[in-house]
């Protein structure tokens, strides 16, 4: 609007067909999730899907080292479970996961190269850090 039209009202278009247009892009919709829901009935679920081997990495002791350290955070909830996607606190797991790592550095105490027993060692202080400071905040 400008100032040498101050009394023109703008003009409104009222779209009557807009009903339609949402319930016919609403029933498209439906229609490709019920195929897709009928493609994934097809598909194998869970334990029987096939597993890209290339998107495996390879066995290392750091990779173990982090495969406990990770579970340990999602049982101390720092890490949502990653099938319930809520971050629980289970402190006999986390003691477990924790205790399992310490079983790892005195087998191979001797064994390791520095960069993995200080990767070992770290990770262990921090979740042993970590299992104090949950603990006491869930007394």
């Amino acid at each position: 609007m400008t100032e040498s039209q101050p009394d023109e009202k703008p003009e409104l278009v009222v779209d009557e067909d807009w009903k339609s247009q949402v319930q016919a892009e609403n029933e498209t919709i439906d229609a490709s999730f019920t195929g897709e829901a009928e493609e994934a009935d097809q598909k194998p679920k869970g334990r029987n899907e096939k597993i890209d081997p290339s998107q495996i990495p390879p066995a290392s002791f750091p990779l173990l080292i982090s495969m406990f350290s990770t579970q340990a955070m999602t049982a101390l909830g720092l890490l949502p479970h990653p099938i319930t996607g809520k971050a629980e606190y289970q402190p006999a797991l986390a003691k477990h996961y924790i205790d399992l790592l310490a079983v790892l550095d005195e087998k191979t105490k001797g064994n390791l190269s520095a960069q993995e027993h200080a990767m070992l060692e770290n990770s262990l202080h921090e979740l042993r850090l970590v299992f104090v400071q949950q603990s006491s905040r869930n007394a």
